[in-house]
This record gives C-alpha cells, structure tokens and sequence, in this order.
C-alpha cells in the first residue's frame, strides 16, 4: 500500500515555480514572449527527474510507472483531439472558412452582441457535446478570425470560449464531470443538473453584460463578404458535434469536407497543399502535446507516490478540526470543494479530479450533512472553475494554442469561469440546507 507523503507533491512545485517564474522574471526583463524563453514542455522535465528519484522500485520500475501514465486512455484521447484540431483548423483556415464563417456571423450579428454571442453559442455546444475540448477544438478558430476582422481583444475573445466550453461541460448531462461526480455521491443528473444551475446561471449573466460592456464600441471592418460553400465545413462540424457524434470523427469529417471544398473552389489548391496544411496544423499543436504527455505521467507518479493521498488525509483532518454545529454545512462544503480544486491542480483533469476526491467527499458530505446532491454539484462547479484556469489545463493548451497565445496570457481572460468561483464561494457562505431528496 502506498505511504502517503507530501515529498510527492514537489515535483509539480517545482515545474509550476520554473515555468511561471521564469515567465514572470524575463517579462521583468522587458523580453517579449517572456513565457516562451523557457517553454513549459523543458521547464517540467526537472519536475519529471525529481518524481523519479522519489517514486519506489528499481530505475526501469520508475520510468515504466511514469509511461504507464503517458499511456492513459482519456490522455491519448485528448493528444489525437489536439491532432485533428490542429489540421481542421489549418485546412479551414487555408480555403477561407473561417473569413467566410466570421464574415456571415458579423453581417448578422450587431458588432456589440458579437461577444455575448460568442459565448451562448460555445455554452450550447459544450452542453449539446458534453465535451469542452471538443467545442474549443471547433469554435476557437472562430474567434481567432473574430478578432482579425475587429479590434476585439484576441486573449479576450478566445477565453470567451473557454468559458463557454466550461459552461456546457459543467451543466451537460452527457459530460464525464457529471457522470462522475453523480455517481460517487450518489444522486441523479437531473437533480444536479438542478442544483448547477442555481450557480451557474447567475454567473453566465454577469458574464454576458460584462462581454456586452467590453464589445459595446467594437469596429468591424468593412469586409463582410461570405461564401455560403466556404462555410460548409464549419456548419458540418457545429452539427454534427450537436448530435452527438465522437469528437475525433466530427474533427476528421470537418478535415475531409474542407480539403474537398478548397479542391473544388480555391484555385491552385491541390493534393499536396491539402496534406501540407493538414500537417501545418499538427505541428502548431505538438507543444501542448508534449506538455499534456509529460503531465500525465508526472501527475501518475505523484499519485502513486502518496501525493494525493497524503492532500486527501489533510483535507479530511482540517474538516474534522470544525466542529461548530451552527457551521457544520459550511465546514463539509468547503472541505469537499478544497479536496477537487487540489486534485485538479495537481493532475490537471477535472474527470479524475472528481473520481480521485469523490470517496473523501461523499464521507466528508455524510459527516456534515451535505446534501448529496448538494456534493456533487459544488465538485462539478469546483473543478469547471479550476479546470477552465489553470495554464497546464488541456482546454487553456488548446485554446491557447489555436489563437498562438500562451495560456497564462488567458488566464484572466476566462471571465465566466472567474464569475463562476465567485458565485460558488456565495452559494457556500450564505447557502442553506437543503430538504432530504424523496
């Protein structure tokens, strides 16, 4: 059995404290992309030596531990999305796509609604897809090509979508956020379903004025010509990702179709200019796919040195240590959102955030009588706002990397999810118990 043991947590300590300082200290340094003078994917591998040297068993033990953490299904899930995102993205905007798609929207939308909008219809999709990678993987070129034929802000305009995606991925009954942390508190989808919107509403409301403030005097540009054929492959991805269908075929449809309507419509687009572009797209994504890589086995290590662990038995000791009757809800609520936000700081995936934390949480939630569906939804809010922040999250990489950003340049951009944490930390101050579910 593991030994729990904070010495596990340094790695990622150390990863965080070279990546972010030394962004900080050349940016002091008045060098522009500060945070690309030592790029994360070289600033987390001491982090990897250091969790080798902690981890237990032979060398070959060691580095077989850190694969089997690379090897993760869910993450090799997310590298192949990061893959066809990259080509969908090169290869629609190569045949004009994404000019023909911002042009339609513009010449439709007044420019003051451009951001509001933006944001309801990521919301829609995530919540219709249950996936936020999968709704910025398709969305995230819209905005990048937004910001082309405006003056909006690119960081702003892209972490709109962040926030959207995170909206749907926290309230869709589809999502493995929702899957998971109703099944480890044990109540239904729809009575968290319930519960979520309670927050998240009041949040996405505030967001929405606040985006209405900031594109109020926006300038678009006077070009707003559109091709209807251009915009097929757009309108394909947005429908069939509706429906339902895997993330990785809606990417790979979306690559076909536009290949095929820049063959028939672009001149001099061909064969050979399609793969290029194809290829042009995994190459701008292969950063955030070395870092995604290098995290999960780190994030594997620490965990199976005791890391987690020994945060989940401090957790639980610090919520034994409030004992105030009058505050016993208050103390269970912020106990077991404390134990998520951790998790998905250290692993930087919600879904195993919530399956990691979900034991400690639902004993934490029966001790202090927190409603189960009460848990499951403040884990699911928990680890939307920490997930959709966190510069070594998948969606902050990928979005990060369709707009050329770095992901601490999004960072206070994510409006919604920044409300979001303010409404949760409301709902628990001033929350009230809640009846026993019939």
């Amino acid at each position: 059995m593991t030994r729990p043991s904070p010495l596990a947590l340094l790695p990622m300590v150390l990863f965080l404290s070279l990546f972010i300082g030394s962004g900080l200290f050349y940016q002091a340094q008045g060098i522009e992309f500060a945070f690309y003078e030592i790029s994360a994917p070289v600033a987390i591998l001491p982090a990897i030596v250091l969790a080798v040297l902690f981890a237990s068993g032979s060398l070959n033990q060691r580095v077989e531990q850190f694969i089997k953490g690379c090897s993760d299904p869910t993450l090799i899930t997310m590298l192949l999305i990061f893959l066809l995102a990259g080509g969908f993205a090169s290869v629609a905007k190569a045949i004009g796509g994404v000019d023909a798609t911002v042009n339609f929207g513009l010449s439709i939308i007044p420019p003051s609604l451009v951001l509001p909008g933006l944001f309801l219809m990521t919301a829609f999709m995530a919540t219709a897809m249950g996936t936020s990678m999968g709704t910025i993987a398709a969305v995230a070129p819209i905005a990048v090509g937004l910001t082309e034929a405006t003056d909006l802000s690119l960081a702003l305009t892209v972490g709109t979508v962040v926030g959207g995606a995170m909206f749907g991925d926290n309230l869709s009954i589809i999502s493995d956020t929702t899957i998971a942390a109703t099944r480890t508190q044990g109540c239904s989808m729809a009575d968290k379903f319930r519960m979520n919107l309670k927050i998240a509403i009041p949040a996405a409301l505030i967001t929405m004025v606040w985006l209405y403030l900031q594109g109020s005097e926006v300038q678009v540009s006077e070009n707003t010509e559109h091709s209807a054929v251009k915009m097929m492959p757009y309108l394909l991805v947005l429908v069939l990702a509706v429906s339902g269908l895997n993330v990785l075929v809606v990417l790979l449809a979306g690559i076909v179709l536009a290949g095929l309507t820049g063959l028939l419509l672009v001149d001099d687009y061909h064969i050979a200019q399609w793969a290029q572009d194809i290829y042009a797209g995994y190459t701008g994504m292969q950063e955030i796919m070395i870092l995604s890589l290098l995290i999960g086995g780190l994030a594997y290590m620490m965990k199976e040195a005791g890391g987690l662990e020994w945060l989940a038995q401090q957790i639980d000791k610090l919520s034994r240590r409030k004992e105030a009757k009058d505050d016993q809800q208050r103390s269970g609520e912020t106990s077991l959102s404390l134990a998520v936000a951790v998790s998905n700081l250290c692993t930087a995936n919600n879904t195993v955030a919530i399956l990691i934390s979900g034991g400690l949480a639902k004993d934490i939630a029966g001790r202090y009588q927190v409603d189960p569906r009460r848990s499951a939804s403040l884990m699911d809010i928990t680890s939307c706002v920490v997930q959709g922040i966190i510069p070594w999250g998948a969606q902050m990489l990928l979005a990060a990397s369709i707009a050329g950003l770095s992901p601490l340049q999004l960072m206070d951009s994510v409006i919604y999810c920044w409300m979001l944490a303010v409404a949760l930390i409301m709902s628990i101050a001033i929350g009230r118990p809640l009846a026993a579910p019939k």
